[in-house]
């Protein structure tokens, strides 16, 4: 089992020496099948970039957001959400998602600014990958189950 593992990091290790790399493992979703779990580690050092530079000062470093996010601050709207799968962010589909981050927060929801115009639909995708890379497998085959549903 340490052979093994120790190949695996060591594996993980050589991917993400080469900037193009997509990383891949097989995970399985609730519903039952087993899927590829690919990441492209150019997206999501793309991803991580903008999110440090336009998302992190709200939701956190690390994506973990507001530690009180559930509740409603004394102007009643919701602080930001964790993006790094403790939060709800998993339960949307990639579309809604994007939407979100384009749109900002529904009126009396939150503070979400609208990103139209400032971030690309590419740039978009790419905080969305960052993001999800950091969902735990469980989170991330869960997600994955709900996206199949919104297709």
């Amino acid at each position: 089992m340490i052979g093994w593992i120790g190949r695996f990091a060591s594996g993980l290790g050589l991917a993400a020496c080469d900037p193009g790399s997509i990383g891949q493992r097989a995970i399985q979703t609730p519903s039952g099948p087993s899927i590829i779990r690919k990441t492209d580690q150019v997206l999501v050092s793309q991803g991580q970039e903008i999110y440090q530079q336009h998302c992190a000062f709200c939701h956190g470093d690390q994506a973990q957001g507001d530690p009180v996010w559930r509740k409603p601050g004394a102007d009643g709207l919701y602080p930001p959400p964790p993006l790094n799968g403790a939060g709800h962010a998993w339960h949307h589909p990639t579309r809604q998602l994007h939407e979100m981050i384009r749109n900002g927060s529904q009126p009396g929801q939150g503070n979400m600014p609208a990103w139209d115009g400032k971030l690309s639909a590419a740039e978009i995708d790419a905080v969305i990958t960052w993001f999800q890379s950091l969902w735990p497998d469980q989170v991330y085959a869960a997600w994955f189950d709900r996206e199949q549903r919104f297709q």
